[in-house]
């Protein structure tokens, strides 16, 4: 009798224990980003408990500089194929390259395109339910240093239950040839042969492949990526560099012309330099880069050779274009001619001064 009563108390004791305490900031950013992960899951494969549960650790729950500053949740890195946008931070080295995004929901994609690499391949052989087998591939395959990388990902998951979030969405091991042959269905009815699926390699029992039939139908139509090949050094990034952009002199100092698809953060990170000393250097602070455009790789002169040093301006005609013709430094004309630093266009036809005006040239 004792014993009962004894075991009825503990019973009762653990009963008015509270639930574990969960974090209100994971909780309004997994409401947030949930359908986002839902849907990366439909099209790419990745479970939506990993997306969530990495980018909740990555990012702090979107609080992190990387996050706040870069719009990166999930620490992707620059690599040698990356040509968006650059935010440099302290990592495992310092100033090193991270990716920098639009928006969030553009860095859930491109994480979720990052995993197709053939690095990532073994982690699609486990159902998108295995978030376990899932967080100790992604560690094995070199995602994270972090040694307890899986098990904070699996303790996550768990504590705020994002192995219910894509519930009732087709799961088992992701199979894009399936979707692909009811595409090659739909217009002729010719059936296209598929490949048999890849089997769980896990341990656990393994599950039929799913064929995803609801509409509309979204295709995967990214082409394979290449074998995996490591990344250049910034040395071999630079001169690929001016490989492809030719080295050109004005007023004694280097410029490239801009090509299609160039940015001041595209060009800052290929030549190994921040992308605000680029800008500043091409008195760009706050511009964009336009194809044709010079970009001086190091700082402007402060002058022109005094044969050149009077010019005559027209209505319409823009001071930093100038200053970039010519190789000179636009707070130095500024300087030089009194004018204001507001005033960015001239309005009148009138002559300025790119060198000291004669007066200050001699005169004794």
């Amino acid at each position: 009798m004792k014993k009962t009563i004894l075991l009825l108390v503990v019973l009762g004791f653990a009963a008015s224990l509270p639930a574990q305490k969960q974090n209100a900031a994971y909780l309004a950013y997994i409401d947030n980003w949930k359908e986002t992960a839902i849907q990366n899951q439909t099209d790419y494969g990745v479970p939506a408990s990993i997306i969530m549960a990495q980018a909740l650790l990555e990012s702090g729950a979107g609080q992190s500089e990387l996050a706040q500053n870069a719009n990166n949740h999930f620490g992707i890195k620059c690599t040698s194929d990356w040509f968006g946008g650059v935010y440099y931070h302290d990592d495992d080295s310092k100033g090193e390259c991270f990716r920098q995004y639009y928006d969030a929901a553009e860095s859930f994609k491109d994480h979720s395109l990052f995993l197709q690499r053939p690095r990532y391949a073994t982690c699609f052989e486990i159902t998108v339910e295995d978030y376990e087998g899932w967080a100790y591939r992604l560690k094995e395959c070199g995602y994270a240093t972090d040694k307890n990388y899986a098990p904070k990902l699996i303790k996550i998951i768990e504590d705020y239950r994002l192995d219910t979030l894509a519930s009732g969405v087709p799961s088992g091991v992701y199979d894009p040839n399936a979707r692909q042959s009811l595409r090659d269905q739909e217009p002729s009815g010719r059936t296209a042969p598929t490949k048999p699926s890849t089997p769980a390699s896990n341990g656990q029992k393994n599950k039929a492949t799913v064929v995803y039939t609801t509409e509309p139908i979204k295709i995967i139509t990214n082409d394979p990526e290449p074998p995996y090949e490591a990344p250049l050094t910034a040395k071999e990034e630079k001169q690929l560099f001016f490989l492809q952009h030719p080295r050109k002199k004005c007023n004694g100092v280097t410029y490239v012309s801009a090509r299609e698809g160039d940015t001041y953060a595209s060009v800052a990170f290929r030549i190994n330099v921040r992308e605000r000393q680029l800008r500043e250097w091409n008195d760009a602070l706050g511009r964009d880069l336009q194809k044709g455009e010079h970009i001086f790789i190091s700082a402007k002169k402060k002058k022109v050779p005094q044969e050149k040093g009077i010019m005559w301006v027209h209505p319409g005609e823009e001071l930093w274009a100038i200053c970039q013709r010519e190789g000179i430094q636009m707070k130095q004309v500024q300087k030089l001619n009194g004018l204001d630093p507001e005033i960015r266009v001239f309005r009148t036809r009138q002559k300025i001064y790119l060198n000291k005006p004669p007066k200050e040239n001699g005169g004794r």
